[in-house]
């Protein structure tokens, strides 16, 4: 593999689990020594995938769609994974996916709602829905990210 590619490959990991260019010099400099990847050889560079990797980072076709699930049957409910996905890409979440969307769930509504379910796509009450979508779109704004133009 060439430099260029394992340049690509780190930028596309660190997006995949929503590390911002700091965290991902710091990784690269906790990594091999070098906070620059135009300094890194092909070894050193491959270092950083491999850490990317023991971090969640799937590389290839296979692994992606092994480890993915089905969106959401609802379009309620894949607008909340939508909203996190942002909110995840602007650096804002200490942990990015699914299991911190779920954590944010529980934390957030458990002392209001009767029941908090273990996934959020498990979630069937569209009051319940609308409480998590507008908390969501709350934290975009607050963040000032753009939501409309995606739909959201």
């Amino acid at each position: 593999m060439g430099n260029r590619t394992l340049q690509r490959m780190i930028h596309v990991g660190c997006k995949q689990l929503g590390l911002d260019e700091d965290t991902r010099r710091g990784l690269q400099l906790v990594t091999t020594g070098k906070s620059s990847m135009a300094e890194m050889t092909d070894g050193e560079l491959l270092q950083v995938v491999e850490a990317l990797k023991a971090r969640g980072f799937t590389t290839g076709f296979k692994a992606a769609v092994k480890g993915r699930r089905a969106p959401a049957s609802r379009a309620d409910l894949r607008l909340i994974h939508v909203l996190w996905g942002l909110l995840g890409q602007a650096g804002l979440l200490q942990k990015p996916g699914r299991d911190g969307l779920n954590a944010f769930v529980r934390s957030r509504f458990e002392g209001t709602w009767q029941s908090v379910p273990i996934d959020i796509d498990a979630l069937r009450d569209a009051d319940q829905i609308n409480d998590v979508i507008r908390a969501l779109k709350d934290w975009c704004k607050r963040a000032r990210i753009p939501t409309k133009e995606r739909g959201a």
